[in-house]
């Protein structure tokens, strides 16, 4: 496995596969992109329970409030592609998940 030393890099590369994601994106149920546009509002949010609804342009998510203690929300988001990269940061341990996502969907499309 490979990693991308320069984060600028790894940044500029994980935008890409969230516009990618987002052209290429034909079916939400059961979409391997489906699961890495919640995995990027999970991480960005510690959210849980995250469901995107494509055609209702709403994202649906438990957002923790207290210790074990979530709290539902739901929100509009007619840009999804510029809300996605909206939530990355550019922390070590984010960057140890863009890459291994990159890494990820790399190896899948090469299959």
């Amino acid at each position: 496995m490979e990693f991308n030393t320069n984060p600028n890099a790894t940044l500029d590369e994980f935008k890409s596969l969230i516009s990618y994601s987002i052209f290429h994106l034909h079916s939400e149920e059961d979409s391997n992109y489906t699961i890495l546009h919640r995995a990027i509002i999970k991480k960005y949010f510690d959210a849980k329970n995250v469901r995107i609804n494509y055609k209702e342009h709403t994202v649906d998510l438990q957002i923790p409030v207290g210790k074990r203690k979530y709290t539902g929300i739901t929100f509009e988001c007619q840009d999804l592609e510029r809300f996605l990269k909206s939530c990355l940061k550019k922390d070590e341990k984010s960057m140890g998940f863009y890459q291994e996502a990159l890494n990820h969907y790399s190896i899948f499309h090469a299959a």
